[in-house]
């Protein structure tokens, strides 16, 4: 149940709430995060894969003290996996018990119930007492036609089961749709949205957030490990590192008791950020010869 200690009532307080359970938001992400609590409206993240758009959405439901309700998209989805669906064994046996004088009236109108729906996550969190954080997650995985269905739930909160009716949301959820940008999503989605851009972070940003995550680590340590981070990400890569596995290699480096990142700690430990063979060769050949070249120069 939400709190009112939870109840952010400036972005300033949301930021200084997402930082306590571990998330280090920019000014704008604390603003329209504010913004969807507040107004009660839907928020698209876009941005490259691996910037915390998920990790947004479970930092809010932590900070709110919010159950967190995730729907992962993917290629195919529709409304049975995403909404609901009824469940067709319990219906059948509901049948086969009716007396063999009912019409087929009586019997449709009693399995066509709520206690014979299997509620999947959009109903999840519509149907929910308390109020939760829903996660679209990677929308743009989908086709146009799923995004049709989710309007009237961003528009309205409610859904419409043709055998039950219109079912309106008990509570208000605070609701992310996340997209690496694969694809243009519709219009009429993006109107009902509220828009935020998540970018990798700034050099110092990301200091900031390897700090939050690694205390322990050396501050030379950390600041040589994010500009070697950021070096890499202007490589040509399949898959750039991600916030995550810039805090996975500073963990990695506190471990191992690593007081530098020489050539040959930067070898041993870059599959920590790098996970593609033909982005390991890349790595080392440029930044690992870099490195090898500010040794010897040292």
């Amino acid at each position: 149940m939400q709190t009112e200690a939870a109840t952010p009532h400036t972005p300033q307080d949301l930021a200084e709430g997402l930082k306590q359970v571990g998330y280090l938001p920019g000014d704008s992400t604390a603003l329209v995060s504010y913004l969807a609590i507040k107004l009660g409206k839907p928020v698209l993240v876009e941005g490259p894969a691996g910037v915390g758009k998920t990790e947004l959405a479970k930092a809010l439901a932590t900070h709110l003290n919010r159950t967190l309700v995730r729907l992962q998209c993917y290629e195919g989805l529709d409304e049975a996996k995403a909404l609901y669906e009824w469940n067709y064994r319990k219906q059948l046996l509901r049948i086969q018990t009716e007396s063999a004088t009912a019409g087929w009236q009586d019997v449709q109108e009693d399995i066509f119930g709520e206690e014979f729906l299997l509620p999947r996550p959009l109903m999840t969190a519509i149907a929910a007492e308390e109020p939760v954080v829903l996660l679209i997650d990677e929308i743009d995985k989908t086709d146009q036609e799923f995004e049709a269905m989710l309007l009237e739930l961003l528009s309205d909160f409610q859904i419409s089961i043709p055998e039950l009716g219109r079912i309106e949301a008990r509570t208000r959820p605070v609701v992310l749709l996340t997209s690496n940008n694969s694809r243009e999503l519709t219009e009429a989605l993006k109107r009902r949205c509220l828009y935020l851009w998540l970018d990798y972070p700034d050099l110092e940003h990301e200091l900031q957030i390897v700090r939050l995550h690694a205390p322990e680590l050396d501050e030379t340590v950390a600041r040589k490990l994010t500009e070697v981070i950021h070096q890499v990400r202007q490589l040509d890569l399949k898959k750039p590192p991600s916030i995550a596995e810039s805090i996975d290699w500073a963990r990695t480096l506190l471990l191992l008791g690593a007081s530098d990142i020489d050539h040959d700690t930067f070898i041993e430990t870059m599959s920590v950020i790098v996970k593609h063979r033909t982005d390991l060769d890349t790595v080392a050949a440029r930044v690992g010869v870099a490195l090898q070249q500010a040794d010897a120069a040292a």
